[in-house]
């Protein structure tokens, strides 16, 4: 059993499909009814795609021996292997935890009445749906939290807001600020952040790190950080990030995230793994990561059916940055190269927008056949 279809869930199906389908059935659970790539909500914000452009239905899924099947989960019984969903129940030889990272809006006092965000689509479509009122003013964009999926979107959606306002011909008469926990946009990759540090400079956008928004008050338009409030005119959030309520109730979790072994991606109850945005493993939380935890599963559960030993979870994946101004950079990532991490920049280019393209291509072909 798979409990959830994002990056993780269906890399994790559609290996066991190629590899064990005449040995095992998988069900893959979800509550939506789509897949929607995290880097379209971008697109959806900036009115380049529209929601239902951006889904990928998981009716269209076709893997031998996966069903796919859209339940919530109310219960889960990790001891025993047992789901306890809104249709059924079911108990697994293998359960794989991918459930993702919620979003916790209340958690920062006045962002449900005076924020916006665009993690999610129906906040990249609300905030879409405000920015032709705005006219110009005192924008703040803030990260609320760590951790938090995707590190490189806040600085993403704050540099293709830039392009934005020069495009309406409002960018001068408007601030940007961006503010963030973090010591640097990209911590694992000191020549990124100097890149995307050097962009936003250029652009005169003021960046604030290793402070936080606290909360904000709607009515004043104000934004409270520790030492001082800070005025805004359009306040845009990076939500409070934590896991589902169900794996917390479930005792799958320590210090806020579900407790596995960072390179077998087990959790404490045998059978049982979890990967992506839900598991703590030391690395950030992102798609990218997830698929390759997911392969690092695949092997494990392979192994186990047919013999043979299992590598462990390498911790590499690559990531596409933003740049704006129609430009990308490529970084590839390996947090457990030999040495220590290592995450060179390529780029920023034009053409590594064809090959972010691509990378999304490659996945709607490989898991929707689309």
């Amino acid at each position: 059993m798979i409990l959830g279809a994002g990056f993780g869930g269906l890399e994790l199906s559609t290996l066991l499909s190629e590899r064990l389908a005449d040995a095992v059935d998988v069900t893959l659970l979800d509550r939506s009814d789509s897949f929607t790539f995290g880097f379209s909500k971008l697109d959806i914000l900036f009115g380049n795609l529209t929601s239902d452009e951006a889904r990928l239905p998981y009716r269209e899924l076709a893997m031998p021996g996966v069903e796919f099947r859209q339940e919530t989960v109310v219960s889960i019984d990790p001891a025993q292997r047992r789901v306890v969903t809104d249709a059924a129940t079911y108990d697994a030889d293998y359960l794989v935890v991918a459930l993702g990272a919620d979003y916790d809006q209340a958690a920062t006092p006045g962002f449900v009445e005076g924020g916006f965000e665009y993690y999610s689509i129906a906040g990249a479509e609300r905030f879409r749906d405000a920015l032709p009122s705005f006219d110009g003013g005192r924008i703040l964009l803030a990260v609320l939290s760590i951790p938090f999926k995707c590190p490189p979107a806040p600085y993403e959606g704050i540099l293709l807001l830039h392009d934005y306002l020069v495009a309406r011909g409002i960018r001068e008469v408007s601030q940007m600020h961006l503010i963030t926990p973090q010591p640097a946009p990209i911590p694992v990759s000191a020549e990124a952040s100097a890149a995307v540090e050097r962009t936003m400079a250029d652009r005169g956008i003021r960046y604030t790190k290793r402070h936080r928004v606290y909360g904000i008050d709607p009515a004043t338009r104000v934004a409270h950080l520790k030492d001082h409030d800070e005025p805004f005119d359009l306040f845009i959030g990076i939500p409070v990030h934590k896991v589902p309520d169900v794996l917390t109730d479930a005792g799958l979790t320590e210090n806020g995230w579900v407790r596995v072994d960072p390179y077998t991606l087990r959790t404490p109850f045998p059978g049982v793994f979890a990967i992506g945005d839900c598991a703590e493993t030391g690395i950030p939380k992102a798609g990218v990561f997830a698929e390759s935890a997911a392969r690092a599963v695949a092997e494990a559960i392979t192994a186990e059916v047919r013999g043979g030993e299992a590598p462990p979870f390498d911790g590499a994946g690559l990531c596409f940055v933003e740049f704006g101004g129609g430009e990308v950079g490529r970084v590839d990532v390996r947090f457990r190269a030999k040495g220590g991490p290592s995450a060179p920049l390529l780029g920023p280019a034009t053409r590594y927008a064809e090959e972010k393209a691509d990378f999304g291509s490659v996945r709607r072909t490989r898991w929707f056949g689309r």
